[in-house]
């Protein structure tokens, strides 16, 4: 039988002396007075947005999957995709798409910076943004298996003009490799096609990105058809592609102190290529930019 001390007060002198049963109150199973979760993601906000963007989702881009039985019903698994679009629309497209289809809730694993901006960083942790630190992703990813979501190329991928399109950036340093392998996780690649065309990047001025603290400040086309403010939140309606990959899974055992960062390069780079030769794969049968 577990005996547990009985609760204390301190009396005047400072001595610890019993208090009776009915002034001892364990702590509730869930302290939260909300429906906002350790990480910061509110059901009742997603709930909303589902609603709100399943129209874009649905009848702007018209979303179709490829492969989505590979994403798994249950455990962690770190979803890896190629950004594009001066404000990226497809880790929205992602999340939304997943949520709807699998009724699982993805976290999207971002930089920090989205997190120092007014109103745009707590909406952005409402809707399920976490900041992209390894003991974060590991938590999520392991402790709590949970569906994770990652962009290796970081803000190289949405800053790239448009006579780049589809030529994936390095995908860092293989850091999404070595938290998957940590948490005895798979890497799950998404090819994904429209993003590109839905906000183009014509030129960037590094100049104002520099007096705005911002990682890059994009001239789109988008400013030239609807305006400078309009064209900073319209997106052109292309049709998006999005194609789930094979799982990829490590010969290595997790959480050890360290993983050797050869096969960890080694990986990342087999994972880039991958999603580079689908794309061109995918770009190949496309018929058109806004029909598919």
């Amino acid at each position: 039988m577990e005996i547990r001390p009985r609760a204390t007060a301190k009396t005047e002198k400072g001595a610890l002396v019993p208090l009776p049963r009915q002034f001892f109150e364990p702590p509730p199973e869930d302290p939260r007075l909300s429906d906002v979760d350790e990480w910061g993601r509110s059901d009742n906000m997603r709930s909303i947005i589902r609603k709100i963007g399943g129209g874009l989702y649905k009848w702007w881009f018209r979303a179709e999957w490829e492969g989505l039985e590979k994403i798994p019903q249950t455990g962690g698994a770190l979803l890896v995709a190629n950004h594009a679009g001066a404000i990226p629309p497809d880790a929205p497209i992602i999340m939304h798409g997943i949520e709807e289809e699998l009724g699982r809730p993805v976290y999207g694993l971002a930089d920090y910076f989205f997190r120092t901006l007014p109103t745009v960083g707590t909406m952005w942790a409402r809707l399920g943004g976490v900041t992209a630190h390894p003991d974060n992703a590991y938590r999520l990813l392991h402790d709590q298996e949970q569906l994770a979501l990652v962009f290796p190329e970081g803000t190289k991928g949405p800053s790239k003009t448009y006579t780049d399109r589809y030529r994936l950036r390095r995908f860092g340093r293989g850091g999404f490799v070595e938290i998957a392998m940590r948490a005895g996780v798979p890497v799950i690649p998404i090819a994904v096609v429209g993003a590109e065309e839905s906000m183009p990047v014509l030129l960037r001025i590094p100049a104002i990105a520099k007096m705005l603290n911002v990682p890059y400040y994009p001239i789109t086309l988008n400013h030239l058809v609807f305006g400078p403010i309009l064209g900073s939140v319209c997106y052109f309606p292309t049709k998006f592609k999005l194609k789930v990959l094979d799982p990829i899974t490590f010969d290595v055992p997790p959480d050890q102190e360290r993983y050797s960062k050869g096969k960890v390069m080694e990986e990342a780079e087999r994972i880039r290529g991958y999603i580079q030769e689908t794309l061109y794969e995918m770009l190949r049968d496309r018929r058109s930019v806004w029909f598919g």
